[in-house]
């Protein structure tokens, strides 16, 4: 039977979260911190508002948490003691600490966390692992990952973000976890402002460098930029020692080709993504239905909480590493900003 499912918050991804869900549930409920945006989005899907003050008492099987980043850990906090599984944007905590707090919490009461990393969904990315899991890229060698927004963030966005390595580059942490099937085990990053000011207002970059080498030896470069004039890039390379292989170049990859236009199919950068949301369109679709199937039973959670702890983990060490100036071990980081001491007892 299809699941009763709440949406929590009526913004843009909880509007796209409604927008994805309404097929596939008996009934859905949306509910906002202010009434009228949560019942503009109930009425375009054919769901349910309800007011906040009313939201714990409708009987659902699943939650998703879709406000902004700073209300996640108190809504889980509220919401995990019900015991339903919980499809939450990322993050689902501000800091490393109260990451680690929410797990556990979650583990106590036995509710299950669907994390919102819709990169895993893509459909060429999760063919990239599917062939690199199945041994045809053969040994991995490298992997180049690039993630470059189309236009700069507004400043009351950037203040709340939590910086980019942990607002942006926490989804490539996890690419790369989730592709090579080893965890990170030391990153160099570097950062700068190269044009909007407006991120050095709040100690934010907008360009990054990283380079990162996993437990299992691969070698991965990964670029980061808050302002590409083409387009949303989101993309990856795979190098192995039977195959190459590229996710995410297409006519819609947001490049000025200078070699001879070829005939046949559009080229590259002829039709370039917007924005994160239609670059990941099917994404979140095929996202919206594992989490239906994961809350039925039928599927095993497709992004567990611990993935968000281990890439939050690595975007700490990336800011360690811009600090020191050189590399960082990512065991280092046994809080927020604690690396560990020489004997291991951390500071």
């Amino acid at each position: 039977m299809p699941p009763r499912i709440m949406v929590v918050g009526a913004g843009r991804m909880g509007a796209l979260r409604a927008s994805d869900l309404a097929p596939l549930v008996d009934d859905l409920f949306i509910v906002n911190r202010s009434p009228e945006p949560a019942r503009a989005v109930a009425r375009e899907h054919g769901a349910t508002a309800v007011p906040l003050a009313e939201a714990l008492d409708v009987e659902v099987d699943a939650y998703v948490v879709a406000t902004a980043t700073a209300a996640h850990g108190d809504l889980l906090r509220e919401l995990l003691p019900l015991g339903r599984p919980i499809l939450c944007e990322k993050p689902i905590g501000a800091t490393l600490g109260e990451t680690e707090e929410i797990i556990e919490a979650a583990r106590a009461h036995h509710c299950r966390i669907q994390v919102g990393f819709q990169r895993r969904f893509d459909p060429e990315f999760a063919r990239a692992r599917e062939l690199v899991s199945a041994g045809e890229v053969g040994t991995l060698y490298s992997v180049r990952i690039l993630s470059h927004d189309h236009l700069p963030s507004e400043p009351d966005f950037i203040a709340s973000s939590g910086g980019i390595f942990r607002d942006l580059h926490v989804h490539d942490f996890d690419l790369v976890r989730w592709l090579t099937g080893s965890s990170i085990e030391t990153v160099y990053a570097t950062s700068a402002v190269r044009q909007f000011t407006r991120y050095a207002d709040h100690d934010d970059a907008d360009v990054t460098s990283i380079q990162l080498v996993t437990t299992s030896g691969v070698q991965v470069s990964v670029s980061g930029a808050r302002h590409d004039p083409r387009g949303h890039d989101v993309r990856m390379e795979v190098f192995g020692s039977e195959d190459s292989l590229a996710a995410g170049l297409d006519a819609h990859t947001p490049l000025r080709p200078l070699g001879t236009p070829t005939v046949g199919p559009p080229t590259i950068g002829s039709d370039p993504w917007s924005g994160f949301v239609p670059r990941f369109r099917e994404a979140f679709r095929r996202e919206a239905s594992a989490f239906v199937a994961h809350v039925r039973g039928e599927i095993t959670n497709p992004s567990p909480p611990d993935a968000a702890l281990e890439s939050t983990r690595v975007a700490i060490a990336c800011e360690l590493s811009v600090q020191r100036g050189g590399p960082v071990t990512v065991a280092e980081v046994l809080g927020d900003h604690a690396p560990a001491s020489p004997d291991g007892r951390g500071r």
